[in-house]
């Protein structure tokens, strides 16, 4: 049996370095977002396909986030991660390639590798939560997820920099923010490989194991392998919707600023404020959703996007200020409604049954996004950014009969667990 005050240590070291790895993380996956659409924008010369480097790469990252999923049931946190960022990496590397050879296909297989960043990005949240104990699983989810926060901010105000390193190497400008993304995504995946030890899926595996051996010996036995809860898809739906409505309205927000006139100073400053308002406020809505329980943070959630679309549609498109506002509420209404999610699939799942839901839950995250993705840049071309912003917000208001249906099941506990007893 493994101590208490071993597993916590083992937790602690496992934040750590989960910290580290997302920090690189977040900069590979902010510096390849921002400029994405424009880049293909440019490569294809057209509007309406803007949209498909957001569509490929979160496509890519649907097929990653399975890939990884499975692996990790099998291998542990430390090979699953670790690969999925050096595959990301590769991706970034194969998107500066094709910029400099002006090669479409390949742009649009690097990007879809790329998105393997993205997927282990997001299933490195998990991490925080293998070892934690019932009660503090929302604060482990969201300390994975606050240290993207540097990265993530840090990544589009390097956009201008990296464009002019690009232009000194003879690379395209807009190129050079995915040579950031290839160093940062290897860097992450090397210093998971090296330092995730001990593994902490693995390790919470074990512990289950011994906890079920040792009831055997008092003739308690647990039977079967439980089965995954309805409220892990529950939690899935959350993030599904309130990804999609995200990705949506990031996707188009640099081509509306710059048909609009504004430069790639402020369209960096823009997707910066929107990234650290998706992973800064992490640490506190992780105490909310231990404390305040899993519904009203996801109520909290639809609430914010619908709030962010309404902004996003009425504002001035020469309005820096009012726009800034919007995809910062629509990143805090994304981080609330992912912590919570995940949370909910932490509860309705066990470590037999739990990286592989998660897996799969992401795979369909991955797939909403890049539905979003490619279909934005379609409604943006047919229409307009604000028939794109409100259709956002109204379809944030799914996660309301969502809740209902929950709570009448009793799917989601009216409260969250509570703290045990010493």
């Amino acid at each position: 049996m493994v101590s208490a005050a071993e597993q916590a240590r083992v937790h602690r070291r496992t934040l750590t370095v989960v910290v580290i790895s997302q920090i690189l993380g977040g900069a590979g996956l902010a510096a390849g977002i921002s400029v994405g659409a424009l880049l293909a924008q440019d490569m294809l010369g057209s509007e309406g396909l803007s949209g498909l480097p957001t569509g490929l790469f979160t496509l890519g990252s649907a097929l990653a986030a399975y890939l990884v999923g499975r692996f990790t049931q099998q291998l542990g946190r430390r090979l699953g991660l670790a690969y999925g960022f050096l595959a990301g990496g590769l991706g970034a590397v194969g998107v500066v390639l094709a910029a400099v050879a002006d090669h479409v296909p390949f742009l649009f297989i690097s990007l879809f590798v790329y998105g393997s960043g993205t997927a282990t990005n997001l299933q490195a949240r998990y991490a925080g939560t293998d070892l934690a104990l019932e009660h503090r699983r929302g604060f482990g989810t969201s300390m994975a997820m606050v240290a993207t926060t540097l990265g993530a901010v840090a990544g589009p105000n390097l956009i201008e920099p990296m464009g002019a390193l690009a232009d000194g190497m003879g690379i395209p400008t807009l190129a050079g923010p995915f040579i950031l993304s290839g160093a940062a995504y290897s860097a992450a995946g090397i210093a998971l490989f090296a330092f995730l030890r001990p593994d902490p899926f693995l390790l919470a595996k074990h512990i289950a194991a011994s906890r079920s051996a040792a009831a055997a010996t008092k003739g308690v036995t647990d039977g079967p392998v439980p089965t995954v809860g309805t409220g892990a898809w529950v939690g899935g739906t959350v993030m599904i919707v309130t990804q999609l409505v995200m990705v949506a309205i990031m996707t188009m927000t640099p081509i509306h600023m710059r048909a609009h006139g504004h430069d790639m100073g402020a369209v960096g400053m823009v997707i910066g404020a929107h990234i650290g308002a998706m992973w800064l406020p992490s640490l506190v809505t992780g105490v909310l959703v231990d404390r305040l329980g899993r519904t009203p943070m996801v109520l909290a959630a639809g609430l914010t996007l619908l709030a962010a679309g309404v902004v996003a549609a009425t504002a001035p498109g020469d309005s820096l200020g009012l726009l800034i506002l919007a995809l910062v509420l629509l990143g805090l209404g994304w981080n609330f409604g992912l912590v919570a999610g995940t949370t909910l699939v932490v509860d309705a799942t066990v470590p037999q049954n739990r990286a592989r839901t998660q897996g799969s839950i992401d795979v369909l995250i991955a797939l909403a996004g890049a539905g979003g993705g490619g279909a934005s840049g379609l409604v943006l071309a047919a229409s307009s950014y604000q028939a794109l912003a409100l259709g956002g917000a109204l379809l944030s208001l799914v996660l309301v009969p969502v809740l209902l249906w929950s709570r009448q099941r009793h799917v989601i506990p009216a409260r969250s667990p509570a703290e045990p007893q010493a």
